[in-house]
Formats: C-alpha cells, sequence, structure tokens
C-alpha cells in the first residue's frame, strides 16, 4: 500500500513544503530516501517505540519512505509525526481522507507524546499559502503557528489525539487567537522600562534624540555609571511595533527556535546583548545548519555590545554590511540565504583598560 503525508522544511525565513510518500511491501526492512540528515534517519527508533507505547502495533512489512523533492536536506526532529502517520496509515490504521488537506509537524517522544519544534510560523504561513486546511503542531508550538488566520491549527500532546483526529474521533479542537487584540495588550508590558530611571537627564536626552532619529549610540563612562541599565531600557521609548513588523521579528525568532513556549506574536522591539566572546558566525548568521545570528534577532530593536573594546576586531568588521544594508547575505557550498538585520546598534565602553 502506499500512503502520501505532508510536512515542511524550513530554509531561511521561509518553509519549503515536503510529500513524504510511504510504500509497505513483503519483508521487514525500513528504507528512508530523499536526502535526510542523522536526526531524521534515527526517527525510525523513535516512530517504532511510540507506536507501540500508544497502544498500536508497528506493521511488520517493509518500507520504502521517500521524501520529495529529494535535492533538499531534511533535517531535525519534525518530521517524526508525519513518518509515523504514514506508516499507520499503510496498515489502515488511520483513514487517508484527511492526509490530503493536513499538514503535519512534531517530534515524537518515545511514549508517544509531541515536542516543540522550530519553525512552526513559517511552516503555517506555507500551509496557508499552499491551500491547506489543517495544520497539526505541538501544543507548545499551537499559538505561535495559530496567528495565521484562514487555517485551522491544532495544537497535540500526544500522537493518538492525531490518529483520532485523522479517523474523524475528534481529539482535536483548532485554536483560534485573536491576534491584534493580544498584540496590542502585550506592547506597553515592559520587563525594563524607561521611565523607571531617575536622573541621568543628560544621558536620557541622548537616548531620546537616538531613538526619534533611529541613530546608533556609543556611551562611555566608568562602570557602574548606568550605561547597561539604560540600554536595556531603550527598547520601551522606540516606536511600538507594527503588526508587519511583529510578523516578520516573530518569523525569526521561530526559525531560531528562540520563541518562549506556548507565545503568540512579539510585540515588543527585541533586545540582544551578546557576549563579546561571540564569533563572526553566531553574530552574522551561517553555520552548518543554516540559522539567524544575533544582528537578525535584533531586527527592527536594539544590538547592545558591551564593553566594545573587548569584542575581536574581526567580530566588528563584519558589522559593517549588515548596518549598511540593513539585511546580510550568507552563501556557503551548500545554501544562500538573506536574513533581515534593520536594528539600532547601541554600545558601551570604559574610558580606559582599568574603567577609571
Amino acid at each position: 500500500m502506499w500512503v502520501k503525508v505532508y510536512g515542511a522544511s524550513v530554509q531561511g525565513l521561509s518553509a519549503i513544503p515536503v510529500t513524504i510518500e510511504v510504500n509497505a511491501s513483503r519483508g521487514i526492512k525500513f528504507f528512508l530516501v530523499g536526502l535526510p540528515d542523522n536526526a531524521v534517519k534515527e526517527s525510525h527508533e523513535r516512530i517504532v517505540a511510540a507506536i507501540e507505547n500508544s497502544g498500536y502495533r508497528f506493521p511488520s512489512k517493509q518500507f520504502v519512505v521517500n521524501m520529495a523533492p529529494a535535492d533538499i536536506r531534511k533535517e531535525g526532529a519534525g518530521y517524526d509525526l508525519p513518518l509515523a502517520i504514514g506508516v499507520l496509515a499503510t496498515d489502515e490504521k488511520v483513514k487517508t481522507d484527511r492526509l490530503a488537506h493536513t499538514m503535519l509537524l512534531g517530534e515524537l517522544s518515545l511514549d508517544g507524546s509531541l515536542q516543540p519544534v522550530k519553525g512552526a510560523l513559517p511552516i503555517a504561513i506555507k500551509a496557508r499559502e499552499l491551500g491547506f486546511e489543517h495544520l497539526i503542531v505541538p501544543e507548545q508550538n499551537v499559538r505561535e503557528a495559530a496567528v495565521v488566520n484562514q487555517l485551522k491549527v491544532y495544537g497535540a500532546r500526544h500522537i493518538s489525539q492525531v490518529i483520532h483526529f485523522l479517523n474523524g474521533e475528534g481529539g482535536l479542537m483548532p485554536t483560534e487567537i485573536d491576534t491584534r487584540a493580544e498584540f496590542y495588550a502585550q506592547q506597553t508590558d515592559f520587563d525594563f522600562d524607561f521611565a523607571d530611571v531617575k536622573g541621568q537627564e543628560h544621558v536620557k536626552r541622548a537616548l531620546e534624540v537616538a531613538a526619534a532619529g533611529g541613530h546608533n549610540v556609543i556611551m562611555i563612562g566608568p562602570p557602574g555609571s548606568g550605561k547597561s541599565m539604560m540600554a536595556k531600557r531603550l527598547s520601551s521609548i522606540l516606536p511600538p511595533l507594527s503588526l508587519s513588523e511583529s510578523l516578520e521579528t516573530t518569523q525569526i525568532h521561530s526559525v531560531a527556535g528562540k520563541l518562549a513556549k506556548e507565545s503568540s506574536l512579539i510585540a515588543q522591539r527585541p533586545f540582544r546583548s551578546p557576549h563579546h566572546t561571540i564569533s563572526q558566525i553566531a553574530l552574522v548568521g551561517g553555520g552548518t545548519n543554516p540559522q539567524p545570528g544575533e544582528v537578525s534577532l535584533a531586527h527592527n530593536g536594539v544590538l547592545f555590545c558591551d564593553e566594545l573594546p573587548e569584542f575581536s576586531r574581526s567580530v566588528l568588521e563584519v558589522l559593517r554590511q549588515p548596518l549598511e544594508d540593513r539585511q546580510i547575505n550568507i552563501s556557503r557550498a551548500k545554501y544562500s540565504v538573506t536574513y533581515p538585520c534593520s536594528f539600532m546598534f547601541v554600545a558601551s565602553m570604559n574610558p580606559c583598560p582599568c574603567g577609571y
């Protein structure tokens, strides 16, 4: 028997649909093709344990699983759920009626519970764009994905809930969020508020001018004079995020896996303060599996470099192009991605190495 299930892969800030084809025949082997990485290859053991610990029997058949398009590398454990559903569908434990209209995403624990994954928001946007009716994600990611309207998003705790839903036996209810109401309600709830600062009038005036014009700032003063304290509160006097800026910022944090559990849109401008030992790749992004760097995580917000002279020269040099172009182009042998990085750069330093 042959079954099609749908998942997605994240590249840069966008998602690419992945069609998972499962074919069952006589035999006992499990073949996984379509350029999977080690995390995807290891899914077989997780799927077997999750299915059997959920009260079902893993079929004694030979499976050939193809993940198309085959020329794109499949990374991460987010394919566990669609793979498991595909295997059960070939054994007729899951009805195939809803599979053509449903996109699945989730990592499986050995007991069948679902673990959160990265990139739920861009995947939800792509699912709506492609005309899918349903998107099933782990419960921890449901609020993040549910900000996308015209798509029914379901949060599942366990694979058995997904099976019952696909068989038409209930088990899941779509999550609905009043995105605008939540967004505007959270905009003025700051952890560090500029209004808390007493005194420091000349610094306040300088930061107000910088915030009004979007200028970069460097603060020079001895330890304990309030440089870091003022920088942390700068986000609270910047203009509030618009909905489109918030969606873009949330996408970046979703892809990087930096969103808090059960959070929806980011309503406040981000503040990032990397340590001075940071590497070039961690600052601007990239790596073996492309990830946004600190400059992109600070998009539409503030990037604060405390103790500026302690940063290595090579790290500071790579900030030139992002500051000018407001985006970073990362090209490697296996990929080429572009991340936005329109941020306000704030730095602080002591007047001399001794600090005083």
